[in-house]
């Protein structure tokens, strides 16, 4: 073995593929160990060691020096296969190291081919997935597109990295500010939050250590220039920027905006906030599909309860009148609780008990009681709950399958509006023109007795039949109705 000829190897593929030269070594001695053990056996003990220097290698078998080059043909292509598997676990362990420190970090890349909606992409020195649901909702790629995206995952698979693209992640809303925003990415102005529902919404709160700086005013840009670009790399998603503020008094109804706020309530123990807006303010406040105060929520970090005062009052009269019926529960102790935002049993069962003991002044052990309680009725109202939804379901499962009732037009005046004497008639007996209908629509099935409803609903309809017409300038429709009724129900008896 040429030591000059170890070392060009070792520069080599350290210059190539980036791999540290003692990674390098290693991986030689190891392929010479193996080759060495396949021919001496695993008994016998064997040292393999290469001057990192000369690049000499030396071998010692049971404290004996040998000659390298006593490895046969076997053998060398032996170690030439440990070698090269070694080399690439290496450049696999390079790469790996290299993308993980670029985690949640921006790229760009090529898109090389589509299948079933994954994306590859070219990223440089290897190839990344992008997959559907990592994708902004309604966006389309195609081949050869370049595309923006953050690294969410790095994982060995084999020999090879495999690397997860996102677009839909958070992180890649604050990246695309740090490239178009500059003070941002100098950090004169700070992100200080981020809630996102992609291909939809998002919510950024933003601030800046210079009173003389708008953060608001800097993200937007002239004319809105700096987030026209954001919104066209999200495919028009829409953006809120928010201007922070460390108290939540102020923060939360930034949150919320574009709705009017005119009181927060906060409950800490709770980790909740009551939000009081005007009637004409709460689908506002509240947005499509709740979309506006479930961002605020994440954005401010607390859950937010959007409501009018009246209902407010209505809540804290029923969650009063309910704690009061709990045993041991004062009534005291029930306004102190609905006062700090405890307004169900499902929000009472889950109180630290050292909360309670220094709410009721109760013992440990009727505190315990009063959760026990207050679990047992969450409980209770979960499993009614299910029922009633199960019920609705059911019901409406069977409306779904049982047959639509016909209809048929009924009679009119000249005019073509139904007469008050037969209003008053459908009103009294259930519509009997309807049900005159029906009958003579089944009347190939029926028997004698559906027969018999027909002449009676035909003998009812026939006064109010007749005094239409002779109120009538002209025969009205209607007067044909009664003979046509009898000689079908008159049919009808002979069929039958």
């Amino acid at each position: 073995m040429n030591a000059s000829e170890v070392l060009r190897i070792v520069d080599a593929i350290h210059r190539d593929k980036g791999i540290d030269k003692e990674i390098v070594f290693e991986g030689i001695e190891q392929a010479i160990l193996t080759a060495l053990r396949k021919y001496y056996g695993d008994e016998d003990e064997l040292i393999v060691l290469i001057d990192r220097n000369s690049g000499a290698p030396s071998v010692q078998h049971n404290g004996e020096y040998l000659d390298p080059d006593i490895l046969g043909r076997i053998a060398a292509q032996t170690a030439k296969q440990v070698m090269i598997q070694k080399i690439r676990e290496a450049e696999r362990d390079a790469l790996y190291d290299e993308f993980i420190e670029q985690k949640s970090q921006l790229l760009t890349g090529t898109i090389t081919r589509l299948e079933h909606g994954v994306a590859t992409v070219n990223i440089g020195k290897v190839e990344a997935i992008l997959p559907r649901s990592e994708q902004i909702p309604g966006e389309s790629h195609r081949v050869n597109e370049r595309i923006r995206a953050v690294i969410t995952d790095v994982r060995k698979a084999g020999s090879r990295i495999k690397i997860v693209l996102s677009r839909v992640h958070p992180d890649f809303v604050r990246r695309l500010f740090e490239v178009e925003i500059p003070e941002i990415a100098e950090n004169v102005i700070e992100v200080r939050s981020l809630a996102r529902e992609a291909g939809y919404r998002t919510k950024i709160a933003v601030s800046c250590y210079d009173n003389s700086i708008d953060a608001v005013g800097a993200c937007v840009g002239v004319r809105g220039a700096r987030i026209r670009n954001i919104v066209d790399e999200l495919s028009g998603e829409r953006i809120d920027i928010v201007r922070w503020n460390d108290s939540l008094q102020i923060l939360i109804p930034n949150a919320l905006q574009p709705a009017e706020v005119e009181d927060v309530i906060l409950c800490p123990m709770l980790g909740r906030v009551i939000v009081l807006v005007r009637d004409d303010q709460l689908s506002l406040a509240i947005g499509k599909k709740g979309q506006n105060v479930r961002l605020a929520s994440k954005l401010v970090g607390w859950d937010i309860e959007v409501m009018t005062r009246d209902e407010l009052d209505e809540q804290l009269e029923r969650s009063v009148i309910a704690f009061s019926e709990v045993p041991l529960v004062t009534e005291d102790l029930a306004e102190s609780l609905v006062s700090q935002g405890f307004f169900s049993f499902d929000d009472l069962s889950v109180i630290e008990p050292e909360h309670l003991v220094e709410l009721s002044g109760l013992t440990d052990e009727q505190c315990d009681e009063i959760i026990e309680h207050a679990d047992a009725e969450s409980l209770r109202l979960e499993e009614e709950e299910k029922a009633a939804k199960a019920a609705g379901r059911a019901a409406r499962a069977l409306g779904q399958k049982a047959p639509a009732a016909p209809t048929s037009p009924a009679p009119a005046d000249a005019d073509g509006s139904a007469s008050p004497a037969e209003n008053a008639e459908s009103a009294e007996n259930g519509d009997s023109g309807s049900e005159t209908t029906e009958v003579a629509a089944a009347e190939e099935t029926a028997g004698a007795t559906e027969t018999e409803v027909t002449n009676e609903a035909s003998e009812e309809d026939a006064p109010a039949e007749a005094e239409e017409a002779s109120d009538s300038s002209e025969p009205a429709p209607a007067e044909a109705t009664a003979p046509a009724a009898e000689s079908d129900s008159s049919e009808g008896e002979e069929k039958s």
